[in-house]
């Protein structure tokens, strides 16, 4: 079939990777999908994802987590969009591309975004059963079922894709192998210190390496399988799974069907327009084509620079002139755990240049800029701390304001502070993605109004592109808004100049164990005396009550002054929902629950009319109950055994955990029972947001471990740590803090870590953004917690003790207390609310059965003006 000519040009896009999406985001900025037809033709099953974070897939990550399309921008441009089908040929002389399904689409302008393929190297066996390459979500889907049968598998490359591809295999729980054919890990990017720091670092995570050795042979049995290698050192490797990752190779078989001109090495020959050179209608860009100064461009962000150079082009604006002549090559990654950076002339092949090289073995440490003649910062290397990677790559090319040797030497070395970014030039890239400036962000700040990190990134794209930016962004928004006189206030509200961390410590060495007490001593000078506000009240509650075995406070959070600083949910122990009633949600540690206990639930969800849910933290939600109700309910569930499930507060929500060693066959450790010891001792801990676990008894993660705010998966060695995931609107995935722990040691470190964050997160911040937020990431975390670096960790352990020891049910509290059952009235003219002066008449079947309240007493007499106060509807 062919589409019929219109009179609308029309542009087809030919591939719908990362560098195709950012062509149509370009052309919709630019106007140009209100003008023309724009037709895309995708060979995957998939529209755009992100092939950066593919690896993230065995973390946790679904397809749909990685997506970049959002199908309301195709729909609002009008972009014909076509997954699964790609562009068989080209008629350049008819200006047609025929799709594999048949569709024929006449075109006015052609880009080509047809990406690489993987190289495969042209060994005997390379097509056998268990042979993978490692570049779509398909491959990784396979590799994926395939690695359920298998107990050892070999990456072929040892460069970026290949350690991506080695970390995957290593987390599927695969006794893993890298096999490189360089003398070095990752070669193009890093050099013989850096490569050496590298290999140390991922051998002690029990991966083994294979340099400079090459694939002659993949072996396999008798039914087509994978059983082993034979490499070029005469060894051979016994595997059940081999990955090629050995480096890509431009997919430009279309244009040389079509008579495009390709180079050499292959790449379709483009100009500084990213036009093609053999046709003015074709343009060609990312990974396919061949730019103007002989490269082929292996980055996402140079792809992103020739989309927006090909838009530029097409729109002609003379506003917009735009050509691609080259692009910055750095690159910051994590692999296995591992930061690596390099950036600029990180092989040192200028001339005359010298070098400033920090190498530390033990800590798996290495550094290295490279310095020319006259003092200009001509590139680097970073490999086991990357910090300093975005101010560093954007002062190359220009002669920092300090020595060199100070912006590599650690801090406590002998050298000066470190270099922030406000020290950069105006001129100076801090976003190579979308080519940003400093000046553009200080731009943002004072001519744009942006006063936060995520207006900044809406008004320049800054940061939307790997993320590697994102915390000089921060830096650079707060530096502007100071340089602009605009007041940083840095307190936690209009009472108290101080932050949460810096009341959390008056609270603790103080024992000041009162809010009221804490405002009128310590408040700003116009808040003491008063009753302080809706932000400081729920935060210095949550903080006392964290620290009350401690001071010397109650811990029960309706407990006096207490009582008047909750919030909402915290006022009732239950969760408000949307039409005023509330939920009932006890705790089921571990998701483990006995049939007698379920029973209970069905009667009281039955007795009371109430909505039941089985929730993804593996517990049993139950709504629609009237505040009048609450001790009811809870008193029939504290005789079954329950215990609050914290719902409703700032504290530990679930643990979740798979089934683990009892029952799954892949199972290597008991999940559930740790699952239920880390619950039980952690319940009712309050923090400054809600807190969410899990325990996955093996890598297979099926309790979605590294979705949570501490996260536990199980090894045949023990137990590894993750810490800072959340599922919220921004989905973070955590980081390793530690692994191969024993039980005692997971405990401990789990201990330290919680209460090490309770002491310094920003309140309603979340252990994702804290992580990110905290001076020095999850390395100052890691040294904290695990090596004691501020040698405080005796007294979180301690901290910790105290609240395990004291921790007391505030449900079995409140119905065994007939004072503060008291407060469980919604308001006097309630239904089932006895009152001989104010009478209930329904007008309509409330459809509950009428059910008796416990004795909770009179309430004092109200007036008409009081009768609504203490309603639900705070």
């Amino acid at each position: 079939m062919t589409t019929a000519p219109e009179a609308t040009p029309t542009i087809v896009l030919v591939g719908h990777g990362m560098v195709g999406q950012r062509f149509l985001e370009a052309l919709a900025e630019r106007g140009l999908t209100a003008t023309h037809r724009v037709v895309v033709l995708c060979e995957e099953p998939r529209p755009a994802y992100d092939r950066v974070r593919l690896t993230s897939y065995f973390s946790g990550r679904t397809p749909e987590d990685l997506s970049l399309t959002d199908l309301r921008f195709v729909e609002d441009h009008g972009i014909e969009l076509h997954v699964g089908d790609p562009a068989e040929s080209i008629d350049r002389e008819a200006r047609e591309v025929t799709a594999r399904s048949g569709l024929v689409v006449g075109y006015d302008l052609l880009v080509l975004a047809t990406g690489s393929s993987p190289f495969v190297p042209p060994v005997p066996g390379k097509d056998a059963r268990g042979c993978f390459v490692y570049r779509t979500l398909e491959d990784l889907l396979a590799i994926e079922e395939y690695a359920k049968n298998a107990t050892t598998g070999a990456v072929v490359g040892g460069g970026l894709l290949g350690l991506e591809a080695a970390g995957a295999l290593d987390g599927l729980g695969l006794t893993t192998h890298i096999v490189e054919f360089a003398p070095r890990l990752m070669p193009v990017q890093v050099d013989d210190g850096g490569g050496s720091a590298l290999l140390r670092t991922i051998e002690n995570m029990g991966l083994t390496v294979h340099t400079g050795t090459g694939t002659q042979e993949i072996v396999a049995g008798d039914d087509g399988a994978v059983t082993g290698m034979k490499l070029s050192d005469g060894s051979e490797l016994a595997t059940d799974l081999v990955v090629f990752s050995a480096g890509i190779r431009p997919r430009d078989q279309l244009a040389r069907d079509c008579g495009l001109t390709v180079g050499e090495r292959g790449g379709i020959a483009v100009d500084e327009q990213c036009r093609t050179v053999a046709d003015p209608h074709v343009f060609a860009i990312g990974e396919c084509a061949l730019a103007a100064d002989g490269r082929v461009y292996g980055l996402v962000a140079p792809g992103y620079e020739q989309a927006q150079t090909a838009a530029a082009t097409i729109a002609d604006d003379e506003t917009d002139r735009s050509t691609f002549t080259g692009a910055d090559l750095s690159t910051k990654l994590k692999l296995l755990g591992v930061d690596v950076a390099s950036f600029g002339d990180a092989h040192g092949t200028t001339a005359d240049c010298l070098d400033v090289v920090y190498s530390d073995s033990r800590a798996g440490l290495y550094k290295k800029l490279v310095i020319g003649s006259d003092g200009t910062l001509l590139g680097g290397i970073l490999v086991g701390d990357a910090e300093a990677y975005g101010t560093l790559r954007a002062f190359t090319g220009s002669v920092p304001p300090v020595p060199p040797e100070s912006l590599v030497l650690p801090a406590g070395a002998g050298a000066p502070a470190p270099l922030g970014p406000s020290a950069l030039p105006d001129e100076a890239v801090v976003c190579s993605c979308h080519h940003v400036t400093k000046g553009t962000v200080r731009g943002a700040v004072t001519e744009h109004g942006c006063t936060t990190v995520p207006e900044v990134k809406k008004c320049t794209k800054a940061g939307t592109g790997c993320g590697s930016c994102v915390k000089v962004l921060g830096q650079l928004v707060t530096a502007e808004l100071e340089a602009s006189g605009v007041e940083v206030d840095k307190g936690l509200c209009g009472c108290f100049a101080q932050t949460r961390e810096e009341l959390y410590e008056i609270v603790l060495a103080l024992r000041v164990a009162s809010h009221r007490d804490l405002l009128d001593r310590y408040g700003r000078e116009d808040a003491r005396g008063g009753d302080g506000c809706e932000v400081c009240k729920p935060t210095v509650g949550s903080i006392i009550a964290s620290l009350a075995p401690v001071i010397g406070a109650s811990g029960y959070v309706l407990e006096g002054e207490q009582a008047a600083l909750q919030d909402t949910n915290d006022h009732f122990l239950a969760n408000l929902q949307k039409n005023g009633s509330y939920s009932v949600v006890p705790r089921i540690p571990g998701g483990e629950i006995a049939p007698e206990k379920l029973i209970v639930i069905g009667e009281i969800a039955r007795d009371f009319g109430l909505y039941t849910k089985i929730t993804g933290g593996q517990r049993i939600d139950m709504f629609g109950a009237r505040v009048e109700q609450l001790p009811v309910i809870w008193a029939r569930l504290v005789d079954a055994g329950f215990e609050s499930g914290h719902a409703y507060g700032k504290s530990l929500r679930t643990v979740k955990s798979c089934v683990g060693q009892t029952w799954c066959r892949y199972g290597v450790q008991d999940s559930v029972r740790m699952a239920i010891d880390l619950e039980l001792r952690y319940r009712g801990l309050r923090s400054p947001h809600k807190l969410k676990s899990a325990v996955s008894g093996c890598a297979r993660e099926c309790a979605e471990a590294r979705s949570k705010d501490f996260g536990v998966i199980a090894t045949s060695n023990g137990w590894n740590l993750y810490v800072g995931g959340n599922g919220g609107a921004t989905p973070r995935h955590a980081d390793l803090l530690a692994q191969d722990l024993s039980d005692a040691e997971l405990v401990r470190l789990v201990d330290r870590f919680l209460m090490f964050y309770i002491r310094t997160a920003d309140r309603l911040e979340r252990t994702s953004t804290w992580l990110e937020r905290i001076p020095g990431g999850l390395d100052h975390v890691r040294d904290v917690v695990v090596h004691d670096s501020l040698g405080i960790c005796d007294e979180l352990e301690a901290l910790m003790r105290a609240h395990v020891s004291h921790y007391r049910d505030e449900w079995a509290e409140t119905v065994d207390d007939p004072g503060k059952l008291a407060r469980f009235v919604s308001f006097v003219n309630a239904p089932d609310t006895p009152d001989p002066v104010v009478g209930f008449v329904p007008e309509r079947d409330q459809m509950k059965p009428d059910l008796p309240l416990l004795d909770i007493g009179r309430r004092p007499a109200q007036s008409a003006e009081t009768a609504l106060e203490g309603s639900a509807q705070r």
